[in-house]
């Protein structure tokens, strides 16, 4: 068997997958939520859905959770058929272009790059450093969410910044390959002809960013040198002004760690609707300030689809994925209400459906609505891992 670990701001989601000769198969997938006091663990395999809650704290290093996580999974599976531990980490920088296995080295090089990532980079080391302590004997590996997009050509990936500057890392890394890595994977099993053309694919989540695909690699994506990057998110503002970073900083007089928190925790959907960060409670409410933050995601996403088309030439396929991308269908309705310039066009019923290809017959362009996997490539490059060890 094998485990996977995919970190957030908030919460871990755990994957517990088989391993089948080359392939590897989902049995149970998890999830330890940190906003609940206590610390609630709820699991589920197939129809069936377990939770517990957790005595361990927190604390620094998660030890004292994991081991008590493992324990509650061992009265479900035979834990000691697992073989291997995958993670993703979010920023591998330009030191990583593909999966490691996790050693010493790699482990600091990793947490050398937490200042690029501040929100998510933490997370990972802690739970790289307190799976060691728990299951010192089992292999770990990293997969890394910016390594998909080392395929950008240098001026996708450039800032009109002094050279030396970009020498020094600051440039445009992009995020979510993972979870595109996935839909450049279904797209090529389901409709080949597609795969290989010119595809922009839409991960609308909490955080939310978007990729233009072609023959199944990343030529360019919204989110740039840090996650805040972009099209507005739940709690992140997306692309903005520098100036207006400036003008925190000196005429409102913000701290650093007040500017951090403020682009990072509170604009986006929350800080324009001032009433929620969730798309589904701000349709439902329907009060201006709601439509506002709504209609400013819909306009800031087809706008960045609009800009992805322009550096592929083209447009063939647009993909819906992630939890707001593949259950909303009123978004994606006002996102490609503002793309039939492009010639895209829905179906109202297959879109109403979330079903795979929502696209009308006649739209010159397809859209399809892909669930997000990001745990199935951690697995299946965990795997990769542990063959070559």
């Amino acid at each position: 068997m094998l485990l996977t670990f995919n970190p957030g701001s908030s919460s871990v989601k755990i994957g517990l997958f088989e391993i089948e000769d080359c392939c590897t198969r989902r049995l149970a997938k998890g999830v330890i939520d940190f906003q609940k006091r206590p610390l609630a663990f709820r699991v589920t395999e197939g129809p069936s859905t377990f939770e517990t809650e957790l005595g361990a704290d927190e604390g620094a290093d998660l030890s004292s959770v994991l081991r008590e996580a493992f324990g509650y999974l061992a009265e479900h599976f035979d834990m000691s058929l697992v073989k291997v531990i995958g993670h993703r980490v979010v920023h591998g920088g330009d030191l990583f272009g593909g999966p490691v296995q996790l050693d010493d080295d790699a482990i600091k090089a990793i947490e050398s790059l937490i200042p690029l990532a501040p929100l998510h980079q933490p997370q990972s080391v802690r739970l790289i450093r307190a799976l060691r302590q728990v299951r010192p004997d089992l292999p770990q590996a990293a997969s890394f969410d910016t390594a998909f997009h080392r395929t950008n050509s240098d001026v996708v990936r450039r800032f009109a910044l002094p050279r030396a500057l970009h020498d020094q890392g600051i440039k445009r890394y992009g995020f979510h390959g993972l979870s595109y890595k996935h839909i450049a994977n279904m797209l090529g099993r389901k409709v080949p002809e597609l795969c290989k053309g010119k595809v922009v694919a839409a991960h609308l989540g909490s955080g939310a960013s978007l990729c233009a695909l072609e023959d199944g690699v990343s030529r360019d994506t919204s989110m740039g040198f840090s996650t805040l990057d972009g099209i507005p998110m739940a709690t992140r503002c997306g692309v903005l002004d520098p100036g207006v970073v400036l003008h925190l900083l000196g005429a409102f007089k913000l701290s650093l760690a007040e500017v951090e928190d403020l682009l990072y925790h509170r604009s986006g959907l929350l800080g324009v609707s001032g009433i929620s960060a969730d798309s589904r409670v701000l349709l439902e409410d329907g009060r201006p300030e709601a439509m506002d933050a709504i209609n400013l995601f819909t306009f800031r996403t087809a706008g960045e689809i609009g800009r992805h088309a322009a550096t592929l030439e083209g447009l063939d396929a647009l993909v819906f994925t992630a939890g707001v991308g593949e259950n909303q269908p009123s978004i994606r309705a006002a996102i490609c209400a503002r793309l039939a310039w492009l010639g895209v066009e829905l179906d109202p019923v297959a879109n109403a459906a979330n079903e795979f290809r929502i696209s009308s017959r006649t739209s010159r362009v397809a859209a399809f609505v892909i669930p997000a996997d990001e745990e199935q490539v951690i697995a299946d490059e965990a795997l990769a891992i542990l063959k070559e060890s």
